[in-house]
């Protein structure tokens, strides 16, 4: 089947510049029973690409229609039979036009208005069109649509959404402008016939390619698509997500993969935009994504390396408290020596003015901590001509008063506890290294596992079908990054490993 497939690609590309994508998009949207959507100016070879998929099929009508805001159905779907009017049924002849089709091509497809739009799209997603009163299944494999710009009305999305696979469509580039300037108007003649394909074979694909499991890698990769693709406000519905992992599927199934692989996913970026912007948004995170299937993420193992590294500074900068031949506390006073005690009271001053406390009879005699001064006592308390005050039952002069020192405000100071270095245990330490070998140990798998896929590109990528030859070079240098990046997590964590190697430990 893959070599077939090649023959057949390579018999249809003949004569074509630039355009061998949006041609493979086609025949595997085809193959996977899904349609195309070509975006780009007028003179691009889009209804060329639509030809030559025809020739791809040995049997079945090719149709193409140019629509416009006053196109009516009856130039899709053909004109009303005369004689079923007569005898009062309403029913088209359909021969010769997208009923009876194969392959379509709809040039300007989002001028469709609202006569066309409902039976088009039962047409394209359920193969059926009602005609009369009946519903007719057609044998309609795929449409390829057309348009220079994207749909501006709402009424037009769900019509949008029926094209899995979409491709701007741009003019030659300069480096091959002397290449169409030589191209010949010889007809191209079709593919073999033993290579050409059918409704048959087509329904024989996908059936097996439904049988194909999606490998734990793909799985994770379209969960974290899924998350990107919001983060971007980028709606993608679940129906849309089923018919991309059908495409993927047949992809595989058609490259012979017994599974659907990382690399697969690199078609991902022709489905789940909406504007041409989106799907460089969408590309670039796939090659950041790229050595993902091996089980390695930069940014987590990055984090998780940090994080050691912090662990470490904690460890090695922690300390404890001395304790004295009785396993008490041991604190700093402010005279430089070691004491059991954690505090003490100290006479509070302020600006060199010794404070007390007021008299008993006051509910809060600190003042709110900030205690009076000897001016302030006698100003609030004790009267102008004696000095006096009565406390408790008699008369006080202010001299006795701020003699006591009971009176006296005193606030209490902290020792400052006396630290030393934490030296920790060999069962500690050996601990801790055995968790950080773990995790350098895991980082190195994936090194060898991103060596493997670097391997494995050069082979797997190279004969892939559908897949561009340029993306053999994009997935390398990011496969080349992510080793050096992992290569770098291994050199920090050896730093993490010989730091905790040379803390001073004590016996368990």
């Amino acid at each position: 089947m893959k070599e077939r497939l090649q023959r057949l690609f390579e018999a249809l590309s003949t004569g074509l510049i630039e355009r061998e994508t949006p041609l493979k998009l086609a025949l595997l949207s085809a193959i996977a029973g899904e349609h195309t959507l070509l975006l780009g100016a007028h003179g691009t070879a889009k209804s060329v690409l639509a030809q030559r998929l025809h020739l791809a099929f040995k049997e079945g009508e090719y149709f193409e229609r140019l629509l416009t805001r006053f196109s009516v159905p009856e130039e899709l779907f053909g004109p009303l039979s005369i004689k079923s009017l007569e005898n009062d049924r309403y029913q088209r002849l359909t021969k010769h036009y997208l009923p009876s089709a194969t392959i379509a091509f709809i040039d300007e497809i989002f001028k469709a208005n609202s006569a066309i739009l409902n039976s088009l799209l039962t047409v394209l997603n359920e193969r059926e069109f009602d005609n009369g009163d009946k519903r007719e299944h057609i044998p309609l494999i795929s449409v390829i649509g057309a348009s220079n710009e994207l749909p501006a009305d709402e009424s037009l999305a769900a019509l949008y959404d029926r094209f899995l696979c979409r491709y701007q469509v741009t003019a030659v580039s300069a480096d091959n402008f002397t290449a169409l300037l030589n191209l010949s108007d010889a007809p191209l003649q079709a593919p073999h016939h033993e290579d050409q394909l059918n409704a048959e074979l087509l329904s024989e694909i996908q059936q097996g390619a439904d049988k194909l499991v999606l490998s734990d890698g793909v799985l994770d990769l379209l969960h974290a698509l899924r998350l990107y693709v919001a983060e971007i406000s980028l709606y993608v519905s679940d129906r849309r997500w089923r018919k991309v992992v059908k495409l993927l599927k047949v992809a595989a199934f058609t490259n012979q993969q017994s599974t659907v692989s990382i690399w697969d996913c690199w078609l991902l970026q022709h489905c789940l935009w909406d504007e041409p912007r989106q799907k460089q948004l969408i590309a670039d995170w796939l090659k950041s994504q790229v050595g993902i299937g091996s089980g390695f993420n930069s940014l987590r193992l990055d984090k998780l390396v940090v994080t050691w590294e912090q662990v470490f500074q904690d460890d090695a900068h922690s300390e404890e408290q001395v304790l004295d031949d009785q396993g008490a506390k041991l604190y700093n006073t402010v005279k430089g020596e070691q004491s059991r005690e954690e505090s003490f009271l100290k006479k509070a001053n302020r600006d060199g003015l010794a404070l007390y406390l007021s008299p008993p009879d006051q509910d809060d005699r600190t003042h709110a901590g900030e205690g009076y001064t000897r001016d302030e006592l006698s100003t609030l308390f004790f009267d102008d001509r004696y000095q006096q005050s009565h406390i408790e039952g008699r008369w006080q002069h202010i001299d006795r008063y701020i003699a006591d020192p009971e009176n006296r405000l005193l606030i209490e100071h902290k020792n400052i506890p006396c630290m030393v270095a934490k030296r920790h245990t060999k069962v500690f330490i050996e601990a801790r290294l055995a968790e950080v070998f773990s995790l350098q140990q895991s980082i190195q798998q994936f090194e060898q596992k991103l060596q493997q896929q670097i391997d494995e590109l050069q082979v797997s990528v190279v004969e892939h079908i559908w897949l561009e030859s340029e993306f053999i070079v994009t997935a390398g240098v990011s496969l080349d990054q992510s080793i050096v990046s992992a290569q770098s997590l291994v050199g920090r964590l050896d730093v993490v490993l010989s730091a905790y190697r040379g803390l001073p430990t004590i016996a368990a």
